[in-house]
């Protein structure tokens, strides 16, 4: 373990094995950093928090502090963290409220700097949030999202797995799995094809999202009637399967 004489950390404050804490930082008690964790200068880690092990802290980066929520009365909270995550220069991540008690950061997720992470957000493992992304309180992103430079969701709202949300534009509604959506206001603009290609899906599978993505999107059908047609003609393979549920979870309704 490495911790800079002008480093902070508090004396109920839990460091794993290899953890290096650089100077200036301060580390609250209650906060836990697992092994091999490093953080970096003028980093504050707040009471509440719960590190994975191997994450990377940037300079400036402020976890775990409490809610921008006038409902939050001091309850006793958490930020949670994966292993591997990588939190880059001054992003901002607070701890849950009585809602859901805590804010959850998956596995190998990529935080590019200024971004902000609300309370109550689960973030799926393999997120990427690009510079200056904004999160409401209460928001879903699932595994392998990305989201482009500046974009903004709103609360509640829900981004789906392997999807992509361009630079700059607002997210008011929930994006389902395996789209891109860009524009003002915000649209389907096609599959994730390249996304998708990279991480492995197969020609077949890609085939039929493509048909999903039609039926949804380009056929002139609402969405239950383009849901009943996908239930009738597609084959259920799981990549449909949670598509599916996907909608029929929504409560904002679907960006369309």
């Amino acid at each position: 373990m490495e911790v800079h004489p002008s480093a902070i950390v508090g004396p109920e404050a839990e460091l794993g094995d290899g953890v290096s804490v650089g100077p200036f930082s301060i580390i609250e008690d209650g906060a836990v950093i697992g092994a091999r964790t490093r953080v970096a200068s003028h980093v504050l880690v707040a009471r509440g928090t719960r590190l994975g092990e191997a994450c990377v802290l940037h300079h400036g980066a402020v976890v775990g502090t409490i809610p921008q929520d006038l409902k939050f009365e001091g309850e006793a909270t958490t930020l949670e963290v994966g292993d591997r995550t990588v939190i880059r220069e001054f992003v901002t991540l607070n701890r849950g409220t009585k809602d859901r008690w805590k804010t959850v950061v998956g596995s190998d997720c990529l935080i590019m700097a200024y971004a902000h992470v609300a309370h109550d957000c689960v973030l799926g493992d393999h997120v990427i949030m690009a510079n200056s992304v904004g999160l409401s309180g209460h928001v879903t992103i699932e595994e392998y999202a990305i989201l482009g430079g500046f974009a903004k969701v709103h609360q509640f709202a829900r981004i789906g797995r392997h999807s992509f949300v361009g630079a700059g534009f607002r997210v008011s509604k929930d994006v389902v799995p395996y789209i891109k959506a860009a524009g003002d206001p915000l649209k389907p603009v096609g599959l994730n094809t390249i996304g998708l290609k990279r991480r492995g899906f197969s020609s077949e599978v890609l085939a039929v999202l493509e048909r999903a993505y039609r039926l949804l999107f380009r056929s002139g059908l609402n969405t239950s009637q383009a849901l009943e047609r996908m239930q009738e003609e597609l084959e259920p393979i799981e990549e449909v399967k949670t598509l599916i549920h996907f909608i029929e979870e929504s409560e904002r309704g679907i960006v369309k």
